[in-house]
């Protein structure tokens, strides 16, 4: 690791007179030889001495690159493998395998192409919930009409046309969103960049609690579809219903395609059976095979219902507002442009549309055979359970398997909430309005944080409401509304904006949608109110003020981190040779800190950056450092798994370092003011910390550099 300084080759010849003479004279002290850049480096020839089969002979016997856990991929740049996320302990290679036992081992980044889905997957997986809500979307129309009594049913048809048009509408502008924002986003991303920042965080807070409200909506339906057919299980309701939002998160965190491939099959019998549905019904409408119903008039109602209330105006916008519910899941396609394979936005765009069209026709042929067969609400059986029975001509292996998979499809729903919910907190982390944990995949590429925070949060609200449906129902829709009307909004704005080809359709397309989608929310906002729709009206302000308050912290590190132009690390007068390694993420006042220090120990200092996204340019952080540390060697290590402990680990093992000498790792810290701020970043260096508190021969520094309040900060700035 270390070379000798350079020395004059010793000579036995003795000197001449001249040099006799220069050298008796007194001479001039030179400057000490500056001290040469090392950069530690892995032993990567790792091999072991063999001996030969003859006495005398040996051989070497070189370890073969898979096992082992740093190789080179270039000068000063190196990569850990697979290996090197091994553990050493017991305990944790059991809990390593019982982990790769349930979720599969770690996918390298480069494989991330390869986890994209195809267009028949994706309609699997970002369609699930809007599928679902035919489901449940004609008997939310229903039941808001039964108060007018059941003459008022036949009202339902028409309400769902209108419902459709305003589909094909949402459709309409979404596909352009997802052309104009291929990196995904969908309405954040729309209305940050044309309305403004404010208006982009509330149609993100109104994004983020649709996916939660999605999560507990599609599951306690299909709890109720189960127990709809198997009445036993009513009082199981709540432990159905969380148990299905764990197996959910389960398969995500096993990784997108995966997931794709468990939900295509069960989404596609849905598609299936619910079409099947509408095809045996509609032909015994027409025959006149169901009593007292044709294809043109409808059956006497099941049962009578006493009216509660004249049908109005209000009791048909509050149908409306129920049954609008079917346009949930909409835009998870445009949040999620970048989960699909290349051309991603072609192939999304196709996608929304089949899933439109799916939709469209499931929900108004429900609601047509609804009305036509006569049937009403009933507390302890959902409407497509009786439109079912009596399309099918009773419970017969037809009616189970419809049974089956709209409750599979129902819980399923709650997938979309999966794959959309981490990818747009990935986005807001990304641009520092939620905590960077959201931005880091697991180890099976998917975003694994946002996966757990998502399934926890929508279990404690199932527990919360007892599983019930339609105590959830009110708070649904109105966060999907409000993201449908900003995003339009943006659109419309985006258009007059850039004036590209055929601007002109696009921006009145997107003002109609716009107009229409902002009189239904204020439709449902106002007939869900007293019903728990204000929680959600106080939810949305409160998670902005969270992501704003969360941006401002992360914009006050980075200004109190920042480093003064032309700032350095002062060079060393009296180095010594021990070896020191600075783990740094960037260049900042905190990292200035802990290189100055470790170059005032040693000369012998290298600066690790471990790099854990695929593709990322380190180019500029490189030229960075050339500029400002010349005398302070940069090493670059690549993390295919996207951890930093473990590699950093393996580069340190395999540091060529004699066993009595002690390797030093200076951290660079900062300390934040208050305790729950430290809960907003990483935290890599106690995790760091704490695995070289095991490892012998090591010397581990912390250089800390304390963050004063933020409130006095802004006074004095």
């Amino acid at each position: 690791m270390t070379g000798a300084p350079p020395t004059d080759d010793p000579s036995t010849d003795e000197p001449s007179p001249d040099e006799g003479a220069r050298a008796a004279a007194p001479a001039a002290p030179e400057p000490p030889p500056e001290p040469a850049a090392r950069r530690l480096a892995p032993e990567l020839r790792i091999g072991e001495v063999r001996r030969g089969a003859k006495p005398g002979t040996r051989y070497v016997r070189v370890t073969r690159a898979a096992e082992r856990t740093v190789v080179r991929t270039g000068d000063g740049r190196y990569e850990a493998t697979l290996r090197a996320e091994e553990p050493h302990s017991g305990l944790s290679r059991l809990r390593q395998k019982l982990r790769y036992g349930v979720l599969g081992r770690p996918l390298a980044t480069s494989r991330a192409i390869e986890e994209r889905l195809s267009k028949v997957k994706a309609l699997a997986i970002f369609s699930s919930d809007a599928l679902s809500s035919s489901a449940y979307a004609t008997e939310e129309i229903l039941l808001a009409l039964m108060l007018a009594g059941t003459a008022s049913l036949n009202v339902g048809l028409p309400i769902a046309f209108a419902i459709a048009v305003l589909l094909a509408i949402v459709v309409l502008s979404y596909r352009q969103t997802v052309h104009a924002y291929p990196q995904g986003g969908g309405t954040y991303s729309v209305a940050r960049e044309n309305l403004g920042r404010w208006p982009g965080l509330v149609g993100g807070a109104a994004l983020l609690t649709d996916y939660v409200l999605t999560v507990a909506v599609s599951v306690s339906a299909g709890v109720l579809a189960i127990t709809s057919a198997l009445p036993e299980l009513v009082d199981y309701r709540v432990q159905l219903a969380v148990g299905g939002i764990v197996l959910m998160s389960a398969i995500n965190l096993r990784g997108v395609r995966e997931a794709g491939s468990v939900f295509a099959v069960p989404t596609y019998l849905f598609i299936a059976t619910f079409g099947g549905m509408l095809v045996v019904g509609v032909v015994r409408l027409l025959v006149g095979d169901i009593e007292g119903a044709s294809f043109s008039e409808s059956a006497p109602a099941r049962h009578e219902v006493e009216a509660v209330q004249a049908m109005g105006l209000f009791l048909v916008l509050r149908a409306f507002s129920s049954g609008s519910t079917a346009l949930t899941g909409v835009e998870a396609i445009a949040n999620g442009v970048q989960a699909f394979k290349p051309p991603e936005s072609r192939n999304a765009a196709a996608t929304m549309a089949w899933m439109a069209v799916i939709l469209g026709v499931f929900f108004i042929g429900a609601t047509f055979l609804a009305v036509r067969f006569g049937v009403v609400p009933a507390e302890d059986e959902s409407v497509i359970s009786q439109v079912g029975r009596l399309a099918f001509g009773g419970e017969n292996v037809f009616y189970y398997a419809l049974q089956a998979t709209t409750a599979t499809i129902l819980v399923l729903a709650a997938n979309t909430a999966f794959n959309g919910f981490p990818l747009l907190a990935s986005i807001l982390a990304r641009d520092e309005y939620l905590p960077r944990q959201f931005a880091f995949r697991g180890d099976r590429l998917a975003y694994s944080f946002g996966i757990i925070v998502l399934g926890t949060i929508a279990a404690a609200l199932l527990v919360a409401f007892q599983a019930d449906t339609h105590r959830l129902i009110p708070l649904y829709a109105i966060g999907v509304f409000v993201a449908f009307t900003l995003s339009q909004s943006g659109m419309v704005r985006r258009g007059r904006r850039l004036r590209e080809r055929g601007w002109r359709r696009a921006v009145v397309i997107n003002a109609v949608g716009a107009v229409a989608t902002g009189a239904a929310a204020i439709v449902i906002a106002y007939t869900k109110f007293a019903f728990g729709a204000w929680i959600v009206l106080i939810i949305i302000p409160l998670m902005v003020l969270g992501l704003y308050s969360i941006n401002r912290h992360y914009a006050f590190v980075r200004r109190r981190l920042a480093l003064a132009p032309g700032a350095t690390v002062p060079r060393l007068r009296q180095p010594q040779d021990r070896p020191v390694v600075v783990p740094v993420g960037e260049v900042n006042l905190a990292v200035v800190r802990a290189v100055a220090f470790a170059t005032e120990m040693s000369s012998n200092v290298t600066a690790l950056h471990v790099v854990t996204d695929e593709g990322a340019d380190t180019s500029e952080f490189e030229a960075e450092w050339e500029m400002r540390f010349p005398h302070v060697p940069l090493a670059i290590l690549d993390s295919p798994y996207r951890t930093f402990q473990a590699p950093f680990m393996a580069y340190i093992d395999a540091l060529n370092i004699p066993d009595d000498v002690p390797l030093t790792v200076v951290l660079p810290e900062f300390v934040a003011t208050h305790w729950w701020q430290g809960y907003l970043h990483n935290r890599t260096a106690d995790r760091l910390r704490e695995a070289l508190r095991h490892r012998s021969n090591t010397v581990v520094v912390s250089v800390t550099q304390q963050l004063e309040d933020e409130h006095t900060a802004r006074d004095t700035d």
